[in-house]
């Protein structure tokens, strides 16, 4: 490889796991959502002037992008034999800028200027314009990088396909290749929708198996629906969140991992499967009583206005957190037509309540092993976590009084034909909401309260003493 040829370096899918206009984008949709009615009329001027506009409105973090790091150590390499290496991108140039300042190793900078989109052939002839044809190497992840390689003295191909590499060799010599991050395809998409946390709909069953009517064919088929349409709805809320909190997510020390912000998962799939997540909830949601649909309407309502802007509010977070929590109980009787219980929406909202400020406190206390003083993204400071302790012990707690009162309500009686048996609930409730707070003040929660709780043997174990002192009150 000659030392005296200088080395082109595409950005998107090559230099980062990413796509800085679906980038930048996102950036624009989450300091006001309604630029999307701007979108389209920017389109129309062309895709550069697009890539302009957005550029212009928004400020990009060069640090906060994941980077093909095997790719960039090479980079790093070659500069140092004194190579000189070139920044060419179909990104726009304040954007290529950016990441080009934080790198530290591009001695030149070619880009989208407003009035020409740098790709494909549009590059290959600016390429072949500034050193000539074959007078540089390149570096591509894709397809449309064969018209550059056309005029290149060799390639470099990274983060692509065998296929791509075959059709690389075909074209010109392939100097190097960088194989693409490793990951299942079907495990990381899974991982994206998360699929784990959908245990958490269970709630829905919580009104019918209150009312004693799991036996009930109609009103667990209706259940089962609702799951899925809310388990649907929450998948297409997971992927837009993780979308709009990418450079929060690249700094925390378990969210950097998620697909989005680590580049395993392209921004195109997510844009794509949310909507279409969502419009399989709402066919769903018609084949069930129109409450269920409101309900499910006012969950993606708060979860959409939690992610643009609720999550940063210190305590609103935490309430809002509650409330879908507790919503997913409201739309289990909405979709069963069952009526809702005082008594169970109070225990729902305190033990949820406490629950949320588990997360927080769970999160601020790895910021603190951190040394870090205020947890990104979020209104929360590491001072805090004695007084969301005190908060969320209250609340677990009040939860337990709730249940209490209610035990020695008159509807005891009439649902339960040995209603002392249901006390033992109140011991059993108490152990488990103080081992939570146990757990979480050594440290130890590292996941969703109740996904935790489902993986944890002692909660299971809990459970199922609940669950037999209900048989036995029954």
């Amino acid at each position: 490889m000659s030392k005296n040829v200088p080395l082109c370096v595409d950005l998107d899918g090559t230099l980062i796991h990413s796509d800085l206009l679906l980038e930048s984008f996102l950036l624009l949709i989450k300091r006001n959502p309604l630029y999307l009615l701007l979108i389209p009329f920017w389109l129309l001027q062309g895709k550069a002037r697009l890539k302009q506009h957005i550029a212009s409105r928004v400020q990009l973090d060069g640090a906060a992008l994941p980077y093909t790091k095997p790719f960039v150590d090479w980079l790093r390499a070659q500069k140092a034999q004194g190579r000189q290496i070139w920044l060419c991108t179909a990104s726009d140039a304040r954007m290529a800028q950016a990441v080009a300042d934080h790198v530290g190793l591009f001695d030149g900078v070619m880009a989208s200027d407003g009035q020409t989109n740098l790709a494909g052939p549009n590059k290959a002839a600016q390429l072949v314009a500034k050193f000539g044809d074959k007078g540089f190497d390149y570096c591509g992840n894709h397809r449309v990088d064969q018209a550059i390689w056309r005029h290149s003295r060799a390639a470099v191909v990274v983060n692509a396909s065998e296929s791509l590499i075959a059709s690389a060799r075909a074209i010109t010599t392939v100097d190097a290749t960088f194989a693409p991050m490793r990951g299942s395809g079907l495990k990381v998409v899974l991982k994206a929708l998360r699929v784990h946390q959908w245990a958490k709909n269970a709630l829905i069953f919580v009104p019918v198996a209150a009312a004693h009517q799991l036996g009930e064919a109609t009103v667990l088929l209706h259940s089962l629906m609702a799951f899925m349409a809310f388990s649907l709805c929450a998948s297409s809320v997971y992927l837009l969140n993780d979308m709009l909190d990418l450079a929060a997510d690249r700094q925390h020390h378990s969210k950097c991992k998620r697909p989005f912000a680590s580049g395993q998962l392209s921004l195109l799939f997510g844009l794509l499967a949310a909507p279409v997540l969502l419009v399989v909830a709402l066919a769903l949601s018609l084949f069930l009583p129109v409450k269920f649909l409101l309900v499910l309407g006012a969950y993606y309502a708060v979860t959409l206005a939690y992610s643009f802007g609720l999550k940063k509010l210190v305590m609103i977070d935490v309430l809002t957190l509650a409330g879908l929590y507790t919503v997913r109980i409201v739309a289990g009787a909405a979709a069963t037509s069952i009526p809702l219980s005082f008594w169970l929406l109070m225990f729902a909202v305190f033990i949820f309540l406490s629950l949320a400020i588990v997360k927080r406190y769970a999160e601020l206390h790895v910021m603190k092993q951190q040394g870090k003083l205020k947890a990104q993204g979020r209104g929360y400071q590491v001072e805090d976590l004695a007084l969301l302790q005190s908060l969320g012990g209250a609340s677990g707690y009040l939860s337990v009084l709730v249940l209490a009162l209610y035990l020695n309500s008159p509807d005891v009686s009439v649902m339960y034909h040995h209603p002392k048996m249901v006390w033992a609930l109140v011991p059993i409730m108490l152990y488990w909401v103080s081992r939570i707070w146990m757990q979480t003040h050594r440290g130890q929660m590292h996941d969703d309260p109740l996904v935790f709780a489902l993986k944890d043997r002692i909660s299971l174990l809990t459970g199922l003493a609940a669950a037999v002192a209900l048989w036995l009150a029954v």
